[in-house]
């Protein structure tokens, strides 16, 4: 089977179901695993200079606070046409936030070829394990045991963190304008012993006005900005650390604001946010290990974790 991977979550699901040397298209963002997909011609690009355009700026091209404008993606149909695909993977989840299926079947109607285009729609975290299940069915891998095992880690976790105190946490995966995350994100802080602020399971966020953040008072907040890597979230942080009353957060006072790697494990409807609920039951209550690279306290605040 010939696969074109629009989304990198999608990409993500084929490699774990051991499908990798059948994807023949990906997306510009599609980055993991690396050594499978640095080989597979890319298919999408932006007409956006996210590389150096502000948080505030990017936020403007793309609709501002409706969060509904132009798609940071664009599709080459031309060469997607000579990949001639039997399966295009995309979503219609968010029209920004990658290659809407709505463009890409509008994309696929012109091509000369048989080609299926699957929509993934997950928005929370059971619904990203049921897509296990789904792609697994098309690409006809038995998926059980896979989601078995990403199902157990999670049960895992929430046994590890079922009598610990449940700390109020932001999650934002966007700072200028300040945005909650929502869809998975709040299952995922649930699961790993947290409550979620401003954000409900499969809600899909707005923009939040910042005397919001002040009233809501998290004990912990969590920067994970959609598409940023933690070395730019870091350079982004005086979008936060200069608003009014930033210091007199309860999170900020305590030392437990943390950058974690957004695209890797929150992101992105993929399997790793199993490990993103690992990640956050180490930044909450001090369970497990990780890296710099997953998770790192921001600098110039304490970095005091709870016991074990």
């Amino acid at each position: 089977m010939r696969i074109v991977s629009l989304l990198p979550a999608a990409t993500d699901l084929v490699a774990m179901l051991g499908r990798a040397a059948d994807l023949v298209g990906r997306t510009h963002e599609c980055d993991w695993p690396a050594a499978a997909v640095a080989g597979v011609p890319v298919v999408t690009g932006s007409d956006i200079e996210h590389d150096r355009m502000s948080s505030r700026e990017i936020s403007a091209a793309v609709g501002g606070a409706a969060h509904r404008g132009s798609s940071l993606y664009t599709v080459d149909t031309e060469r997607l046409a000579a990949l001639r695909p039997d399966l295009v993977l995309t979503q219609d989840l968010c029209a920004v936030c990658a290659v809407s299926y709505r463009q890409v079947s509008d994309a696929v109607r012109v091509l000369d070829a048989d080609t299926r285009v699957l929509s993934l729609e997950p928005r929370t975290l059971a619904d990203v394990l049921d897509t296990v299940r789904t792609v697994g069915a098309v690409l006809g891998v038995p998926a059980a045991g896979i989601v078995a095992d990403l199902s157990a880690r999670v049960d895992r976790v929430r046994a590890a963190v079922a009598d610990r105190p449940r700390p109020r946490v932001l999650a934002l995966e966007w700072l200028d304008p300040a945005w909650p995350a929502g869809h998975w994100v709040p299952d995922q802080i649930a699961a790993a012993g947290g409550v979620s602020l401003l954000a409900e399971s499969g809600e899909h966020t707005r923009s939040v006005e910042w005397d919001a953040v002040v009233a809501a008072a998290p004990e912990v907040i969590l920067l994970l900005p959609c598409g940023f890597p933690p070395a730019r979230t870091l350079v982004e942080l005086a979008a936060l650390t200069d608003r009014p009353q930033w210091t007199d957060l309860p999170a900020v006072r305590d030392g437990r604001v943390w950058v974690l790697d957004g695209p890797a494990y929150f992101n992105r409807p993929g399997p790793r946010v199993v490990r993103g609920v690992e990640v956050l039951a180490h930044v909450l209550h001090g369970i497990g290990t990780v890296t710099d690279d997953e998770a790192k306290p921001v600098d110039g605040f304490s970095s005091r974790r709870p016991g074990p």
